[in-house]
């Protein structure tokens, strides 16, 4: 039996916390935990720096100037990646991991685009690109501060 002086524990899986930790993971089919969530951030990161590092480097496209074996691996590179992201959008169960996908989804056909065409062609892609990255880092924000719910603040029992 447990007396009324006793401390009570309080942890993330206890009571009503408990509760919202399992609706939350049953929302997400993919990003189902903060370790899954934060990968994904981190690799949005990357990608956006990437995307904005590629202002530097103007593309000409494969249809209008020498095709070289590095932009054909870029291509190959983009459409795995575009196939594998639009199949996750497929299988994302609630509406901000289903926008995250679908925000790296464009941003990944917009650099196989603009490595395709170039940027005198289509010179939105480049722009587009870094905002739709820009865009799943933010949601992908929100979705890891979706794992990371405050603890109450009375800990112990009156």
């Amino acid at each position: 039996m447990e007396s009324q002086n006793a401390v009570r524990w309080v942890t993330p899986f206890s009571g009503s916390n408990r509760r919202d930790l399992i609706q939350t993971m049953n929302d997400f089919g993919i990003l189902n935990n903060r370790k899954r969530a934060f990968i994904a951030l981190i690799h949005s990161v990357v990608f956006l720096f990437i995307a904005a590092h590629g202002f530097l480097s103007p593309k000409a496209g494969i249809l209008h100037g020498l095709v070289a074996t590095a932009d054909l691996v870029l291509i190959g590179i983009y459409t795995v990646v575009a196939s594998i992201l639009a199949w996750l959008v497929t299988i994302s169960r609630c509406s901000r991991e289903r926008l995250y996908f679908t925000l790296c989804t464009s941003s990944a056909t917009f650099g196989m685009l603009r490595t395709i065409f170039g940027d005198s062609a289509l010179p939105p892609a480049q722009y587009l690109r870094v905002i739709m990255l820009t865009l799943a880092v933010i949601v992908g924000t929100i979705i890891l501060r979706s794992f990371s719910r405050p603890v109450g603040e009375r800990a112990l029992t009156e």
